[in-house]
């Protein structure tokens, strides 16, 4: 193991657990809801198991599980009895994640989508929220085989803003220690991310010092098919991915020009697998447009740019990214930036057969070995200690 992954407590800011077949039939009565609680089977054409809701396939079980895999995405293990147990199993992961040089993880989910939107296709009110709690309540339990180093972040049933604020207090209790939200709620018919319909939503999680995490690929997945088919599978998932990684811009433009930055102040957000290269230009491209188009005379009441606003309270995570580190650093400073793996994604820093990724370890040595130590203690830890009230 290099110096600097035991010289600092290492916090990956996005990773995910592969969910088991039975979290939901385990949880969620099927006696009453019978084959409509999120179950898995196999799929004859696809030739693996996959996730359905009643009859709507929702995904491969292993689409995700791609870490040591030994086939280029988009092509994923069949079954979970294939994949490597540290990415569902929790005394599996934490042996993984010293291997790794890693000290802790804030955890994502897969099935319920990143920002639990996919709840609403069950479309019965009680079903949506039972599915949700169960969900909660098993990363939960997940994560108390070391609740210092697995931090569970909640999904919240956003149809219902009197339920969300219900499930944020529970979860809260329970030990989660932010909100995985979805940057296009408008997708699934509710209100836009800069509708002030939210407002209570943000006062409630401001109250509760729990950050907003906004997740790419959190609402329209049509990326998946935007490219020919001629391109070829695997140059259409580069692009998909590559794209969806950008989209995070849209979040970050929308609760700044909206005000909801200002509205509240001691409000977290965080931009989550999106990297940080492309955010100098961002904000740069923000400050100009927001005085080229008067905003400060249509809203004299905000008194901070919009580079500012992000510099208050938004946050980038960056996982492979080298060349752009630095001048990102130098630019915006250390104080927005997180460190993350994406682990066990397709991209996530996992060595194997099919992947050009080093260990955590190795990689955290090669880029941050020039940085200054108090960079690099926020950039690895404490940015996110702070954020997610990790002590």
């Amino acid at each position: 193991m290099n110096a600097l992954v035991e010289e600092f407590q290492v916090i990956d800011t996005d990773t995910h657990i592969i969910e088991p077949p039975d979290l939901w039939t385990s949880r969620v009565s099927v006696k009453k809801w019978g084959d409509l609680v999120p179950h898995v089977k196999w799929d004859d054409e696809a030739e693996e198991e996959a996730w359905y809701f009643g009859s709507d396939r929702i995904g491969a079980v292993a689409g995700g599980a791609m870490a040591g895999w030994h086939e280029y995405p988009p092509h994923h293990p069949r079954t979970l009895d294939d994949v490597d147990p540290a990415l569902w199993k929790a005394d599996a992961r934490l042996k993984r994640m010293d291997e790794y040089g890693i000290y802790a993880q804030i955890l994502y989910p897969n099935v319920g989508g990143f920002g639990a939107g996919r709840y609403l296709g069950m479309r019965d009110p009680e079903l949506m929220i039972q599915c949700v709690q169960a969900y909660n309540d098993w990363i939960s339990d997940w994560s108390s085989a070391d609740p210092k180093r697995l931090i569970p972040q909640m999904a919240l049933p956003f149809w219902d803003l009197d339920l969300s604020i219900e499930e944020m207090t529970r979860c809260a209790k329970n030990g989660h220690r932010g909100i995985v939200f979805g940057s296009e709620p408008e997708y699934f018919g509710q209100p836009r991310l800069s509708d002030p319909h939210w407002d209570p939503l943000w006062a409630a999680a401001q109250d509760m010092g729990l950050p907003i995490n906004f997740h790419i690929a959190s609402g329209d997945m049509s990326l998946f098919e935007a490219m020919h088919p001629g391109a070829g599978a695997h140059a259409s998932y580069a692009s998909m991915g590559v794209v969806f990684f950008m989209g995070n811009a849209r979040a970050i433009s929308h609760i700044i020009c909206s005000g909801i930055c200002h509205r509240f102040p001691k409000l977290n957000f965080v931009s989550v697998e999106s990297g940080v290269g492309w955010l100098p230009y961002a904000l740069a491209a923000l400050d100009w447009q927001w005085k080229n188009c008067g905003v400060p005379k249509e809203h004299p009441e905000y008194k901070l740019l919009p580079s500012e606003y992000f510099k208050r309270q938004i946050y980038g995570c960056f996982w492979f990214e080298r060349e752009t580190v630095a001048p990102t650093i130098d630019i915006i400073g250390p104080d927005n930036i997180m460190y993350e793996s994406d682990f066990p994604h397709p991209t996530s820093m996992s060595p194997g057969p099919a992947t050009t990724a080093i260990k955590p370890s190795d990689y955290i040595n090669e880029v941050f070995s020039d940085l200054p130590r108090d960079t690099i203690e926020k950039i690895l830890h404490g940015n996110a200690a702070r954020i997610y009230n990790l002590g």
